[in-house]
């Protein structure tokens, strides 16, 4: 018979005690283990083995399943600054969670078979609508499509999931998205009718984010990107050589796309507006 360590990591690392109890250990040996350092008691009645990292061990003491934000970001995948800090807990309609030390759980309510652990990517990208809005949900769902981690399955049972409403944000969505800024502002370009040319390649200044109407170049700067001194250099040797092509180029950074929409809407109008006078 495998130890309850090695039964328990041979389950995934956290394991229910009525499992383990099926399974032929009995609740004073768990005890013992528990006391003795060999297994870990997260929450009454779930118990975990080897290395469970702190997201996880937080949302199954508060009672539920790491979701959101928390399982999205575990997978290195874009989301906007929602809550940081805190860890998004899924526990299901009509439960209560458990309070602990240092709790800052955000707590989700919604339908669903709720996992022991951790929601699925395709849930958690559902949850991060419902938390966070359209907007996060797009740029997210993108980054993960960019990333390699949304199949075409996936893709297609997310888009079922979804409110008929909402359906259209996944039918626009692009693979090739290289960051969340990127999503941001292509999705509220396109909700104000104004059609981009993504990913173009220029001779002489090479790829570049969004071209509008042949003349105008957008450009994303993400914030660990193009702040040193070098890659601000290779910038403008870019928007050096766009101009003497005839292109006008405009640079947002992460502040102006989260932050300041409202100055970055009015200055690509405004550079639309003069690009039709000419």
């Amino acid at each position: 018979m495998l130890s309850a360590p090695d039964t328990i990591q041979r389950l995934g690392g956290i394991v229910r005690g009525s499992q383990l109890q099926d399974l032929g250990f009995d609740r004073r040996s768990l005890a013992r283990k528990v006391d003795a350092g060999e297994i870990e008691r997260l929450r009454a009645g779930v118990f975990a083995s080897g290395r469970v990292p702190d997201e996880i061990r937080t949302a199954v003491a508060h009672g539920g399943a790491a979701t959101c934000v928390t399982v999205l970001r575990a997978h290195g995948i874009w989301t906007l600054p929602t809550d940081l800090g805190a860890v998004h807990v899924w526990l299901g309609p009509g439960r209560h969670g458990h309070q602990h030390p240092g709790c800052v759980c955000v707590v989700h309510y919604y339908r669903g078979a709720r996992p022991l652990a951790t929601a699925s990517l395709g849930v958690a990208l559902l949850h991060v609508r419902q938390c966070a809005g359209d907007e996060a949900f797009f740029a997210a769902y993108e980054s993960a499509w960019r990333l390699g981690t949304l199949s075409k399955v996936s893709r297609a049972r997310i888009r079922a999931a979804l409110p008929q409403n909402a359906r259209w944000l996944v039918d626009i969505a692009r693979s090739d998205a290289d960051s969340g800024l990127e999503s941001l502002l292509r999705l509220r370009l396109h909700l104000l009718g104004i059609r981009l040319d993504c990913q173009v390649t220029i001779a002489t200044v090479g790829r570049v984010d969004f071209v509008i109407g042949g003349r105008l170049i957008l450009e994303a700067d993400g914030r660990s990107n193009h702040d040193d001194a070098s890659h601000r250099h290779k910038d403008l040797v870019r928007d050096s050589a766009a101009s003497a092509l005839g292109y006008e180029t405009l640079r947002f950074d992460y502040a102006q796309i989260v932050h300041d929409w409202a100055e970055v809407q009015k200055a690509v109008l405004a550079a639309i507006r003069r690009s039709a006078e000419r």
